[in-house]
This record gives C-alpha cells, structure tokens and sequence, in this order.
C-alpha cells in the first residue's frame, strides 16, 4: 500500500517515502544518511561543519553503504561554500539545502546540473522568494522546530506556503510519526523533514552522555527559544551553559564568540579573512552586533562541545519541541517502517470514513 505515499517530492528525489531527515551539524554524517536512505528516507549530510577534503570523504563514504540517492547541507555564508558546492557537482549528489539562497547563478548552475535545490525557509516571504530564486522544493520549518526557527507555528505556515507557490512543498517542525505524516499530507505538503527524530535515534553519532540528556526532556517547555547564543532566535533545551549565557552580558558573549572563532579557524583551516568575511556575510540586513554576527558564524564549535566530545551541559542542545515526546532511539530502519506502517493505517482508516459516510445519506435518502 506504500503507493499511497508517492508524492511530488518521492518522484523528484528518487525515495520511497516522503520522509527527509535534515543536516544538523555535526549528527548528519554518513552513516545516519546511509542508514535513512536505506530505510526508503532522504537524508542530507551536514556540510557546514566540515573541510571540502573531508566533505568528499563523507560523500565517498556514504556511497559505500548505500545505493540510495542522497544531498548536502551548506550554508552560503561559510567560507567554503563554493568547494562544497563543486564537491557536489562532481560526484553528482542529487541535492542541496541552504537556508539562504547562494543566488540566482548557482542555483541556476545547480539545477543544470540535475541537482534539486532544496533550501529550508521559516516564513511565507522567504518561501515565495526561494522559488523566484530557483527553487525546486522549499522546506518549511514552523516555530516548533529545533535550531534558528520563526515564530508561526508549522500548520499556519504550512497552509500559507502551500497556497503560494507551485513547488513541492516539505513540512518541518512538530513531526516525528506516521500521524504527523498523514497531517502535513492533509494540508498539502508533499512530506515531512525531521531533524531531533533522527538525532534521537540508534544511528546517530551523537555520544550517549548528550542522547540521555535528551531523553530527559519530558516538558516541552524545557526546549526554549532563545537569542542568547547569536542574537538569533533559536529552539534548544535549556541547559547549563544556556542559563549562564541569558544571565551573563554582552561581554562574555564577546569572549565566547571570539573563542568559538579561533577554535573554528582551527577545525576548518579557514584564514583570518575568510571568517570574517563569511562573519559579515551573516551580518548583513539582520541588524546583529558584533559579538552576535561573530557567534554565529562560529557557532557550530558550541554544537560540537554536545555532539561531538559528549558534554552535554558545556554546549548547545539544539532540539525541536517534539523532543519531549519521544522516549526511545530506535534505528532508521526501524523508526521508518514505523511512521510508514502508521501512516498507511492512518490513511486506511479515513478512508473507510469517507467511504461510510458516502453511503450514510444514499441509505437514507432510499428509506423515503
């Protein structure tokens, strides 16, 4: 029955199922990809954390353990943005994602290739803008969803993008079952994206010491938006390091910032110049200072303090809301068939509905 849930996106993407699992840096590698693909999802591997030599190897890498077509997360402001960009040109991945457009020549470039763009947006604007630009797909990631967010609840967003361009459109935010698939379905989406579900699962890299952080999390009022890591609206569960930065002043976060920064140099082998230009590249148009501008051109190495080196109370948890509600990490495989296997019932169920409810007044109407 699985042909119930071939969309526009299935089709365009090469997957069974309309399930996408996002680049969260340093937790997209190729494993979790390789292990989404697999399973009938798309996963994209996370290419803002990573050197282009190192990006390849994960692309290779990924190649190995799975036949199923995959992408590549960028952001256009990092100072590797272009190698990246060739690297997937050359080993022709089937996709690319960005939350701020690289412009309309690359994606041009981009698409002539065969490449779908795919970028992630959080308002109705930026949506309509995204597909001006090129866009083969948008992503739309409502206020519940984890990391740089909005404020529109997803279902609103949802509706109003939908309505607004002729692209397939992919919900993000709030979803992490069969049921939620069946509901974007329902209000037009062409599928679902979901990072803290896959982030939460036996295929992530993520060190255990920070996955049962997150399983603790049984309030949804603990995963909090906050602007005290760049300036920026962000959703992560609240944590020690999170407390001390919304008490501390605009000093300390200078100094964290500048630390992040050095440590980023370090980790991407980017010069001096190239930091600060990928730094003023963010700042522009989002009226940030300084401090912010530069944390969030380096945040990543805060990420990398949870996700990488296992401490979860020294870096940022990035989670969406539905993190309090998920209480077991099983692998993609297992965690797949379970929302196609529900969503396939969901969808049986309504039907059988709407067929009884068709009868109801022919029934009665043959009583007069």
């Amino acid at each position: 029955m699985s042909g119930c849930l071939d969309t526009r996106l299935t089709a365009l993407l090469g997957c069974r199922y309309p399930i996408v699992q996002t680049a969260m840096g340093w937790v997209a590698d190729a494993k979790l990809v390789a292990a989404t693909g697999n399973a009938g999802g798309f996963g994209f591997l996370a290419g803002a954390t990573i050197e282009p030599h190192l990006m390849e190897a994960a692309i290779l890498e990924t190649r190995r353990l799975t036949d199923a077509p995959f992408g590549v997360n960028f952001h256009m402001y990092q100072a590797n943005a272009g190698e990246i960009v060739e690297l997937v040109l050359k080993h022709r991945v089937r996709a690319v994602s960005y939350s701020r457009s690289p412009g309309k020549a690359m994606v041009a470039r981009l698409k002539d290739a065969g490449v779908v763009c795919m970028p992630t947006v959080g308002a109705l604007k930026h949506a309509v803008k995204a597909v001006e630009m090129g866009a083969d797909v948008v992503t739309v990631q409502g206020g519940e969803g984890g990391g740089h967010t909005g404020s529109v609840p997803t279902a609103i967003l949802l509706g109003q993008v939908v309505e607004a361009v002729d692209v397939p459109v992919v919900a993000a935010g709030g979803f992490k079952d069969g049921r939620g698939l069946v509901a974007a379905l329902a209000l037009g989406a062409s599928g679902i994206a979901m990072g803290t579900r896959f982030l939460m699962s036996a295929d992530s890299p993520v060190p255990s010491a920070t996955l049962q952080r997150y399983l603790q999390v049984r309030d949804p009022a603990a995963v909090i938006v906050s602007r005290a890591i760049d300036g920026m609206p962000q959703r992560m569960i609240r944590n020690e390091l999170l407390d001390r930065l919304e008490r501390s002043g605009g000093l300390a976060r200078l100094l964290l910032a500048l630390r992040c920064a050095l440590a980023y140099r370090r980790h991407s082998g980017a010069s001096l110049g190239q930091l600060l230009g990928s730094a003023l590249k963010m700042r522009g148009g989002d009226g940030l200072t300084s401090a912010q501008t530069l944390m969030a051109a380096n945040a990543p190495m805060v990420i990398q303090k949870a996700m990488v080196d296992g401490l979860p109370a020294e870096g940022v948890l990035p989670a969406g809301q539905i993190a309090a509600s998920i209480d077991a990490l099983p692998g993609c495989a297992e965690l797949i068939e379970s929302i196609v296997t529900q969503a396939e019932r969901c969808l049986a169920e309504l039907g059988q509905r709407a067929a009884a409810s068709a009868q109801r007044p022919a029934a009665v109407m043959g009583e007069h």
